[in-house]
């Protein structure tokens, strides 16, 4: 019985992290968590973008759409992948990446959505290893990575990454920049301004406060 216990706990823990391997089944995950609605974008991916947290210890948390992670989890900057084995095109060029929080600060009353926590360009795809094409990024980010911390009492958040192929006129965009707010974001509006169009992928989280100390 503890044999079972443990190997169906690996599992169960084996499918939480595991990484996105259908864009027909992200397509959905974002439907059924009206992100399309809620960011104002248009969802038809033709990429798989990966989204992997480092860990202090232990292996990295893969990102699958939808799941919820423990904050600790997300603490270190996630890398970003393109899956090149599995289905969708490989895109070439240059890639932007920005990561938004759309429950700002609850998903009651989002009025300070959304959030920007992670915005980048300059990103290209290195040699594949294992089927994923890590994006390195030539430059500093537009906008660096702030950790999920959804306020006390309120519930998960929906963290939301997108990939979109780079425009000529990303890197003279005056819109954001290292000191402009983070809140009261639009990606659909940025991605409008400065000629990104459509996401080429994504994926999101879901990601709750910290549990209240004993």
């Amino acid at each position: 019985m503890r044999l079972l216990t443990i190997l169906t706990t690996s599992v169960i823990l084996g499918l939480v992290y595991a990484q996105d391997v259908s864009l027909t089944q992200v397509r959905q995950a974002f439907q059924a968590a009206r992100i399309p609605t809620d960011a104002s974008v248009v969802f038809n991916p033709s990429v798989l973008l990966e989204v992997a947290f480092p860990q202090a210890t232990g292996p990295d948390v893969r990102v699958k759409a939808g799941v919820q992670l423990p904050r600790n989890k997300t603490a270190i900057p996630p890398t970003f992948s393109i899956v090149v084995n599995g289905p969708g095109r490989r895109p070439r060029g240059e890639f932007v990446v920005a990561m938004v929080d759309l429950d700002a600060p609850t998903p009651q009353t989002p009025t300070s959505a959304q959030i920007r926590h992670f915005l980048g360009g300059n990103f290209t795809p290195l040699r594949d290893r294992g089927g994923l094409a890590l994006l390195s990024n030539s430059t500093p980010a537009v906008s660096g990575f702030l950790q999920p911390t959804p306020p006390a009492g309120s519930d998960p958040h929906r963290y939301v990454f997108l990939l979109f192929q780079q425009s000529k006129a990303f890197n003279g965009q005056t819109f954001v920049g290292p000191t402009t707010s983070v809140a009261k974001f639009n990606i659909s509006l940025f991605a409008q301004e400065v000629g990104l169009g459509n996401p080429l992928g994504g994926t999101f989280i879901r990601v709750g406060p910290d549990s209240p100390a004993a």
